[in-house]
């Protein structure tokens, strides 16, 4: 596991401090209430710009994918190998101590068995163990007139309940249009939709399939999509860190 990603990260001081300055009671309180919670300034400008020049070198990666082929939408991203990049890899599992009690807190509210251990490192021997063994990490390049349909990152029977988005490119210099959309869909009535503004470096983190909302009569589950609106100029870079693997 330790070409995989530390077990105790030891983060630049440019991540560290972004780190340090989320208000995680506030990330937690807007994800119960809508399903997604605002980061922002996870990254510098300097990291959004490192991680955003990876894109052409295809060593990194373990594969290409051209959305119009799969009827995906248009642009394209690409998933990482291992090992990861040391930011991403030293970012992951810090993310991941911060939301795995939120995890587990939703999983036992909409009555599903399955807890998270509070180690990254274990809940990927989990889905190793289980054949998702390919890194699920992504960088997402779109110009204009490229968007992404709403979805879900699923990837295989071990799923993690959250995950996250960190945009890379400044709106209204790099890019226009390109706004995150989530969708959901609640039972017996119309599907709600919200669109995320976010700056460069910002990063929203938001629920991958369902979510509980409390109702009336107790709290009932939602699903959850998510993607990316229309972009009409420049060009969109995203780091998406999914914290399960895939097979």
């Amino acid at each position: 596991m330790a070409r995989l990603e530390q077990a105790v990260p030891d983060l630049n001081p440019a991540v560290a401090t972004g780190i340090d300055a989320i208000d995680w009671a506030v990330a937690e309180r807007d994800l119960d209430a809508s399903g997604c919670a605002v980061l922002p300034q996870l990254l510098s400008a300097d990291a959004c710009r490192t991680l955003a020049s990876l894109y052409p070198d295809d060593s990194r990666f373990r594969s290409r994918v051209i959305m119009a082929r799969h009827g995906f939408g248009r642009g394209e991203y690409k998933y990482f190998s291992y090992p990861l990049p040391d930011l991403i890899a030293r970012l992951r599992p810090v993310l991941y101590a911060q939301l795995v009690p939120i995890a587990n807190r939703w999983n036992a509210t909409m009555g599903i068995a399955v807890r998270y251990p509070d180690a990254h490192a274990d809940f990927l021997t989990r889905c190793h163990a289980a054949g998702q063994t390919r890194p699920t990490p992504l960088l997402l390049q779109y110009v204009e007139g490229d968007y992404n349909c709403l979805h879900q990152d699923l990837y295989g029977e071990h799923v993690f309940p959250l995950q996250v988005a960190i945009l890379l490119s400044e709106p209204g210099r790099d890019f226009a249009g390109g706004e995150f959309v989530l969708t959901e869909q609640r039972p017996r009535m119309q599907s709600r939709a919200e669109v995320v503004p976010l700056r460069r470096g910002d990063a929203v983190v938001f629920a991958v399939h369902n979510r509980p909302v409390q109702g009336t009569r107790g709290s009932y589950r939602v699903t959850m999509r998510h993607g990316v609106s229309r972009l009409r100029g420049g060009q969109r870079h995203t780091l998406g860190v999914i914290f399960h693997d895939a097979k």
